[in-house]
């Protein structure tokens, strides 16, 4: 069995370690100034917050193409049929919908679909358990049931200096409670776990105070110095970054994953000012290989 997922869930694995799990990422495209970019093939981040600086412009987005999928899915298949697909929240993008299209299309490979209700940081844990998962050789049941573990232990919440991008791209649509008008407000935005979409978990009016707010929130989940698993990602925007991790490591016991910037296609609709982190008990991940 090997692994297909998608640029919108972060790895942050050398491809040595990918290729080794058999994880194969289909890229999404952001355009901007005229021009067409997948993540990771034609641009990388730093490329792209250099050009994004550059114009006035502000990015869009799409999803791999069904005939994306298709050929990697045929490529795959040609050497063993069986793959497990693993995306970004539904919710969020339609990416999930055009590979479920694009297995129809393929009917001598036997693709599982799994929607891993988030994105980012929080979608590429389930990715990595279960490419450990089954180069350990666990059958596909017990992976999946490792999956919907990981994904129901673990939250994202970010926060960002500008609310620009958010409303472009209409994402900001998601939230409730949120008046788009008001720019200067800073929200403290989450992932709820039931439709995978954005939701507004609090807000303050300055954005060192939405990240302190993201670690009260925390807090509310979580003891104080309980064990867990954190990820701090950002657009393009290091210092607000190590801001946050510094506040959550005075709280928490953190057990660290490496710290970086986030899937370009979800920078450009967030914008380069965003922070956020993926958590988790530590405990949900013991078990795993």
């Amino acid at each position: 069995m090997q692994i297909v997922t998608d640029s919108g869930v972060d790895l942050r694995f050398p491809p040595e370690q990918m290729a080794e799990w058999n994880v194969h990422i289909v890229p999404l495209t952001v355009t901007l100034g005229g021009r067409s970019y997948r993540e990771g093939v034609d641009i990388q981040p730093d490329e792209f917050y250099k050009l994004l600086a550059a114009t006035d412009e502000l990015p869009t987005t799409s999803q791999p193409s069904v005939g994306d999928f298709v050929q990697v899915y045929e490529r795959l298949a040609a050497t063993d049929p069986d793959i497990l697909s693993i995306h970004m929240s539904s919710g969020l993008s339609g990416t999930l919908s055009s590979a479920q299209a694009a297995a129809q299309l393929v009917p001598e490979a036997r693709v599982t679909h799994v929607d891993t209700k988030t994105l980012s940081a929080a979608s590429g844990w389930q990715v990595a358990a279960a490419a450990r998962a089954l180069q350990a050789s666990w059958p596909l049941e017990r992976i999946l049931a490792l999956i919907a573990r990981v994904g129901a232990a673990a939250d994202s919440l970010y926060t960002l200096n500008d609310l620009t991008y958010l409303i472009h791209g209409g994402r900001i649509s998601h939230l409730k409670g949120l008046i788009a008008s008001v720019l200067r407000i800073k929200p403290v935005i989450g992932v709820e776990k039931e439709g995978g979409t954005y939701e507004q978990m609090g807000q303050a009016r300055a954005f060192q105070g939405a990240v302190k707010k993201i670690a009260d929130l925390i807090a509310r989940q979580h003891a104080p110095d309980s064990a867990l698993r954190m990820q701090v990602l950002h657009s393009h925007n290091p210092e607000g970054a190590q801001i946050l991790r510094d506040l959550l490591d005075k709280r928490f016991d953190c057990h660290w994953l490496p710290m970086g910037t986030i899937s370009l296609v979800l920078g450009a609709h967030t914008g380069p000012s965003m922070v956020g982190v993926a958590f988790a008990p530590a405990a949900a991940f013991e078990g795993i290989p």
